[in-house]
């Protein structure tokens, strides 16, 4: 499972997510991504603590389908193949650095903002840049990554607390953010930043 590539392939522009104004998003760190999310915990983990060192907020996502309802194009897409809600395979991996208390946003789609209230709730929050992390990378991350941007956030992807299935697509996401949507980091940037506000 690909992650880990260095912003500094990509990234065509920089700049530092601001402690005061950030929010950190864990995507879809679910029990169904498991062996594409493992190698990628101490990255998500360390990220986590750094935020919670800084009085960042963690929001975690996960996605899940609680009825035909809401399959939407996934169904047909994936054959079938949906996380469903109530399964071992739609909850959190327990190695995640969660507390009780962290908001949990549920989803049906790629998108973290899509039938959901996460841009409200960001707003209430003064909040002004996203740090997105999780699986996949090509998918879930990259979407709502982009619609961040377009709903006026300042988006921050993480080059190696994110991860999908190949690193071709891994590689070809980080591309693309850093062209037109994303400032890329890292753990060791986002340590570098909240200790040089």
């Amino acid at each position: 499972m690909a992650s880990s590539s260095s912003y500094k392939n990509y990234e065509t522009r920089t700049r530092n997510p601001d402690p005061k104004s950030a929010v950190l998003l864990v995507i879809d760190m679910q029990n169904y991504f498991y062996s594409m999310g493992k190698p990628i915990l101490p990255a998500i983990n360390t990220t986590i603590e750094l935020c919670r060192q800084n009085s960042v907020p963690v929001i975690f996502t996960r996605h899940c389908h609680k009825s035909p309802d809401d399959y939407g194009m996934l169904y047909e897409w994936w054959n079938g193949d949906i996380i469903r809600d109530g399964t071992v395979e739609a909850q959190l991996i327990t190695e995640l650095d969660k507390r009780d208390s962290d908001l949990v946003v549920e989803k049906h789609t790629y998108s973290a903002f899509r039938d959901t209230n996460l841009e409200e709730k960001l707003l209430d929050m003064g909040i002004k840049e996203v740090i997105v992390t999780g699986v996949m990378t090509n998918l879930c991350c990259e979407t709502t990554a982009r619609e961040a941007f377009i709903r006026g956030f300042r988006v921050f992807f993480s080059t190696d607390a994110t991860a999908t299935s190949s690193a071709e697509l891994h590689d070809a996401t980080l591309k693309n953010l850093a062209y037109g949507f994303t400032y890329l980091v890292d753990c060791k940037r986002i340590q570098a930043a909240f200790s040089n506000p």
